[in-house]
């Protein structure tokens, strides 16, 4: 007898996470947490993989625990909250207060948070200090990386008023870290006489035939190329991009023009990671010795692309319409002593994902675990 997939007990179990998750929609953030602490318990008498507020993985794979190489350190990020400015009971910015909250219930603190990019909706000043505002409660040392909703309106002038240089780099526990701006367009607003709204909502409008690619561009690939003479070969390198660094789907601009320029500046390194905002969905890609990671938005996922998508990702299930937080979450890294890393994906509705660094380098992509 074939076994009913949509058993009473999935139908009770998809019951309780829409009424905890549909509560949601209208509550303080004190309520808020107070919810989340009484969804834990119901989670947790319905499964053993409960639905969370956070579930912390250690990654150690393959083999005995103690042949492996351990986490040397952890930094978590937040990305993708793409703000308006409706104050903190709007749903964009109860899911960012969460993700906060996720982060900072951390035990041990993650050494470091990293902010993803597109912070703002339409880079507007009250949107980029409503974000400024929610992210000041991390606890943890934040790093900030710059998106193309955050720039457009003014160019970056209030995002690098709030928050400094888009392009920086920094040496953390043996491993070298790059933070590019790499949401860069030609020119098509001048020769048009766009507002600067008119430039923002175009550049936000990914599927259209006005705007330019994303690049990095010859200034920041000279800058980068700089910066890496003083990196050893044989140090870890991580490079913090909004947009992919490679060329997934053009019409979406799910893309980076002159990606393959910056790659050859990476592909002489031992070790090289880049975590990537922009795609808003679980997404791994291996190029040479580079291994790419996308991170989950807080705001909504984007389907997948039609083409174009890395053949080591393992998809998320389609989300639940009717779930706000469906497909959305927040995330840590482990980066292990070798200077590999481990990513841990949190999604909100959800079990974790993880992708290990072996299944990356594998080639093969990791069977996908329970939706939840």
């Amino acid at each position: 007898m074939t076994r009913d997939p949509f058993s009473r007990r999935e139908q009770q179990r998809a019951a309780e996470r829409k009424s905890f998750f549909d509560s949601l929609c209208n509550v303080s953030r004190r309520v808020f947490l107070q919810r989340a602490g009484q969804a834990a318990g119901i989670a947790m008498a319905a499964s053993a993989f409960p639905p969370h507020s956070f579930q912390l993985v250690e990654f150690v794979t393959g083999g005995s625990p103690e042949a492996e190489p351990q986490v040397a350190f952890r930094f978590a990020y937040i990305s993708d909250s793409h703000l308006f400015a409706k104050g903190m009971t709007h749903r964009f910015a109860k899911a960012a207060l969460k993700a906060v909250d996720d982060i900072n219930a951390l035990d041990p603190q993650p050494d470091f948070v990293l902010y993803g990019g597109d912070l703002a909706q339409l880079g507007q000043r009250e949107e980029l200090q409503l974000g400024k505002q929610i992210l000041s409660g991390v606890k943890a040392p934040l790093k900030m990386m710059v998106g193309e909703h955050d720039w457009f309106f003014d160019m970056g002038e209030t995002w690098q008023d709030f928050f400094g240089k888009p392009t920086y780099s920094f040496d953390h526990k043996g491993t070298h870290f790059i933070t590019l701006m790499s949401v860069n367009e030609k020119d098509f607003w001048t020769e048009r006489k766009m507002t600067p709204m008119q430039r923002m909502q175009t550049v936000a409008g990914l599927d259209n035939g006005t705007q330019s690619r994303f690049e990095v561009g010859d200034a920041q690939r000279q800058w980068l190329a700089e910066d890496l003479k003083k990196v050893p070969k044989t140090t870890p390198v991580v490079v913090f991009s909004h947009s992919p660094l490679y060329k997934y789907y053009r019409n979406w601009n799910f893309w980076t023009d002159d990606a393959e320029q910056v790659q050859r500046l990476l592909f002489p390194y031992n070790s090289v990671t880049v975590i990537h905002g922009h795609t808003h969905q679980v997404l791994t890609n291996r190029i040479q010795n580079i291994s790419f990671h996308g991170m989950l938005a807080t705001a909504w996922p984007w389907p997948y692309a039609p083409e174009g998508l890395p053949k080591l990702t393992v998809q998320m299930d389609r989300v639940d319409p009717f779930d706000q937080f469906d497909g959305c979450g927040d995330g840590t890294l482990g980066c292990r002593k070798d200077g590999q890393l481990n990513m841990n994906y949190n999604l909100w509705s959800r079990n974790p994902m993880k992708v290990t660094y072996e299944e990356v380098a594998s080639g093969k992509p990791a069977a996908p675990g329970p939706s939840y």
